[in-house]
C-alpha cells in the first residue's frame, strides 16, 4: 500500500462484499473511516489523531466484536451475498473513566507467560508466495504444534508444509499425512531417529518475512489493545492490506 491515507475505488471493490448490512440511518463513508483506521494501525497513534476518532473507533470495536461473533466470516461464501447482520446491535466501549473494568477472569485476552514475559503469540498459514491464509492468537506459552492442532482443520490443500522444529511431533507428522501432505519439518535435538528433510525447507523464510512485514505496522507489533478481538483484528486488517489489497 501507498503512503496515501485514502483507500483506493478498486481496494474498495475488493472489500466490500465483507461489509455487514447498515440498518437505519445510513453509516459515514466506508472508504473514509476504514481509511482512518488503517491511518492509526499502521503508524501507532491514538484514535483521537485522525478524523472523526469517534466514528472511526466506534466503527472499527464494532465491526471486530461482530466479526468475533460470526467467526470471522461475515459472508455467505457460497453464494457470495452479504448477511443481513446488523453492525450496531453491540454496545459500545466507554473510557475507563466512564464504566468499571472487567472482572479478571471475564474477558480472555490471550496473554500469557513467557521468557521475555506477559505476551501474545501470533500462529500463521501461508501460501506459496509468503501470503498469510489462516491467522490463529494464542497465549504466548502455547507451543507452535498445539496451535497447529487448532489451525489444522482448515488448512488449504497443499504438497507440502514447511515448519520449524516447534512442529516436530508425531501426532502432527500423521495428520498431514492422513491429508496427503508432505512434511517438511526439522527433527527436535532430543528426536533419536533424526527424520531428514528436502532441500525446499530454505523457502520458509517466505513466513519470516511476512512477520516482519505485519511487524511494520507499529500498532499490531506493540500492542495497545487489551482485548483480544481488537489486537487480532488490527492484525488481520494489516495482513490483508499488505498481502491482499
Amino acid at each position: 500500500m501507498s503512503d496515501l491515507l485514502l483507500l483506493s475505488k478498486a481496494q474498495m471493490r475488493r472489500i466490500e462484499p465483507y461489509f455487514p448490512v447498515s440498518h437505519g440511518i445510513p453509516r459515514v463513508d466506508d472508504r473514509l473511516i476504514l481509511s482512518g483506521v488503517i491511518f492509526v494501525l499502521r503508524n501507532g497513534l491514538r484514535w483521537r489523531d485522525a478524523r472523526p476518532h469517534k466514528t472511526i473507533y466506534n466503527r472499527f470495536i464494532r465491526w471486530s466484536r461482530l466479526a468475533c461473533s460470526t467467526g470471522f466470516c461475515p459472508t455467505d461464501r457460497q453464494t457470495g451475498q452479504a448477511r443481513a447482520v446488523d453492525d450496531r446491535r453491540y454496545p459500545l466501549e466507554s473510557p475507563p473513566h466512564r464504566s468499571q473494568s472487567a472482572k479478571k477472569g471475564d474477558v480472555h485476552r490471550r496473554i500469557g507467560r513467557t521468557k521475555g514475559g506477559l505476551n501474545s503469540k501470533l500462529h500463521a498459514v501461508c501460501d506459496g508466495h509468503g501470503r498469510p491464509l489462516i491467522l490463529l492468537l494464542g497465549e504466548g506459552q502455547m507451543s507452535d504444534y498445539k496451535g497447529a492442532a487448532k489451525m489444522l482443520a482448515a488448512f488449504p490443500k497443499a504438497k507440502t508444509l514447511l515448519g520449524d522444529k516447534g512442529y516436530d511431533a508425531d501426532w502432527f507428522r500423521d495428520a498431514l499425512e492422513a491429508r496427503k501432505i508432505t512434511a517438511c519439518i526439522p527433527s527436535r535435538a532430543n528426536r533419536k531417529i533424526v527424520i531428514p528433510h528436502a532441500g525446499v525447507y530454505k523457502k520458509r523464510h517466505k513466513i519470516e518475512n511476512m512477520f516482519s512485514r505485519l511487524n511494520d505496522w507499529r500498532r499490531s507489533h506493540t500492542r495497545y489493545d487489551r482485548c483480544a478481538h481488537t489486537y487480532f483484528s488490527s492484525m488481520c486488517i494489516a495482513a490483508a492490506v499488505i498481502f491482499w489489497m
